[in-house]
């Protein structure tokens, strides 16, 4: 794996968007004097100093009301405008947001919030708890699509201008992580109808701009409780990877993120930095085990046995991606080392797959997702080294409805290649692996699995339920429900004098802290 760098770590994507800067903006800097003393040293004249940032987005946002959309793309967006009760830290922590503090019930089912005082929104009115329980039931509403995510709240009560109250009908362990999401962003009532193409938040930056399928402009909200340090953020609608990679060249930029095939025309060079960062997700290979052969564990660890995971991130993905055993990526802190479960050992794949009845070989089926042409050149690596163990695989390269229809919700499929993007509580991402998950398209089954997923839903111990999630992760690697192949790593360059741009654990661009050096 490559080195990964700690410096300026950026935003964390499965499919990697692009964000890019530019020279355009600069402050007005003080004219130097010529009154130096004779005989003495010139004035020093300093370079302003930017304060406008633009990025490029790849695709257009859908809409920016918050409360109306899925799309990664406005929230990335949405991010900047509104503001959320709890704020994740770039290490996953939980920080204040509108909320100073919050306090769950001691039997964990009522959740209380102190929020700030004094926040506005753009249109000048002050944000209390009546607009924070008119967005969250909002949010609960028939139109909502995150309806679903907060069904188990069954009663929102605002005690007074400042403090409101969520009870739930049954314990969520994981209930703070739900406030984080940018998706809770909170809005005013009276300005719901014109959100999706004037947003009204709290947020650090305001709307001053946006041209479909061209720009979108942010200006800085000066009464913002910490503003932020650009005046001015435009988002550019740049779909081209090398349109971005010339203009940043040019100086038309400042940020841009790149496949691992580009990094080395920026290599050893000072005007720019590349910055490496992990992503909460996680590729795989899934197995269907209602496949008779891929039933038996011996097979599934044969196909594990037989491939050889760093040659297939040094192949397809230029190297940078890291190794993983099981179902987690290592970015979070209940990830579990389990590499060493099953490392490449084509002959011991040979072994057992005699042992399971197949030493004349096996013949499967993969199919592959078009849209997602890694996932395509991943399965094709697969395919060869597990012919190299006696296994024939027959490639169907598929549109992406199909994959949706059929592979994943059919589950009409040996062998896929896909990804996971994990969110703020490991559950999400682990729950699909119980026998009664209608996520589960692998069709694993496991009492033990079950038991843990049931039992991490309940448990409040911290280090409790970090070994139920080990023990977990420690399971998938040795019973290899799928090939466990690589957490992908995001690659950004940037200008030199570009500071404070980081990664989260959720898709989010945050912008406010955001600066260029001299």
């Amino acid at each position: 794996m490559k080195k990964l760098l700690n410096a300026l770590p950026v935003l964390m994507m499965v499919a990697i968007l692009a964000a890019c800067g530019s020279n355009n903006g600069a402050a007005s800097a003080p004219a130097p004097t010529n009154n130096t003393a004779a005989g003495g040293p010139e004035a020093e004249v300093k370079a302003p100093v930017k304060t406008e940032l633009k990025m490029a987005l790849a695709v257009d946002p859908d809409g920016l009301d918050p409360h109306r959309t899925t799309a990664a793309s406005t929230f990335q967006i949405t991010n900047n405008l509104y503001d959320t009760l709890v704020k994740v830290s770039s290490d996953g922590e939980f920080v204040p947001g509108l909320a100073e503090e919050w306090k769950v019930s001691e039997d964990g089912l009522t959740i209380a919030f102190k929020l700030r005082e004094g926040v506005k929104f753009h249109n000048g009115r002050e944000m209390t708890a009546e607009d924070v329980k008119f967005s969250f039931e909002r949010l609960k509403g028939e139109e909502s699509p995150r309806a679903g995510d907060f069904s188990n709240i069954v009663s929102i009560t605002a005690v007074d201008h400042y403090n409101i109250e969520f009870a739930t009908q049954a314990l969520d362990v994981a209930l703070v992580s739900q406030f984080a999401y940018p998706w809770t962003a909170i809005v005013p009532e009276e300005a719901v109808e014109q959100l999706r193409n004037n947003p009204v938040g709290t947020g650090p930056f305001k709307l001053e701009q946006w041209v479909p399928q061209q720009q979108i402009v942010l200006t800085r909200n000066n009464d913002y409780f910490t503003p932020a340090k650009l005046e001015k953020v435009s988002f550019i609608m740049m779909p081209d990877a090398t349109s971005q990679i010339t203009a940043l060249q040019s100086g038309e930029l400042d940020i841009i993120n790149v496949s691992g095939d580009a990094v080395p025309q920026f290599e050893n060079n000072s005007e720019y930095s590349i910055i490496e960062t992990q992503a909460n997700a996680v590729q795989v290979m899934a197995m269907n085990l209602d496949n008779e052969a891929l039933s038996d564990a011996r097979v599934r660890q044969a196909i594990n046995y037989a491939v050889d995971k760093q040659a297939l991130i040094d192949t397809v993905w230029w190297g940078y991606g890291q190794e993983i055993g099981s179902h987690y990526p290592p970015m979070l802190k209940e990830y579990l080392d389990t590499n060493e479960a099953i490392t490449y050992d084509p002959e011991k794949a040979k072994q057992l797959l005699e042992e399971a009845g197949y030493a004349q070989g096996l013949t499967l089926e993969m199919y592959l997702p078009s849209s997602y042409p890694n996932y395509v050149a991943a399965g094709q690596v697969i395919a060869d080294q597990l012919k190299k163990v006696g296994l024939t695989i027959n490639i169907h390269t598929v549109e992406w409805g199909f994959w949706l229809s059929d592979v994943y919700t059919g589950r009409k499929y040996d062998l896929t290649v896909t990804g996971h993007t994990g969110r703020l509580d490991p559950y999400a991402l682990l729950a699909r692996y119980h026998s009664e998950s209608k996520e589960n398209y692998m069709n694993y089954k496991n009492e033990r699995v079950d038991e843990i997923l049931t039992q991490v839903q309940q448990e409040r111990d911290e280090q409790q339920r970090l070994k139920l999630y080990q023990e977990l992760q420690q399971i998938l690697a040795e019973d290899v429900p799928a090939l466990y192949i690589q957490s992908p790593i995001g690659l950004t360059v940037t200008a030199a004098n570009v500071a404070g741009y980081q990664s989260y654990p959720i898709d989010i661009y945050e912008m406010k802290d955001v600066y260029f050096t001299n």
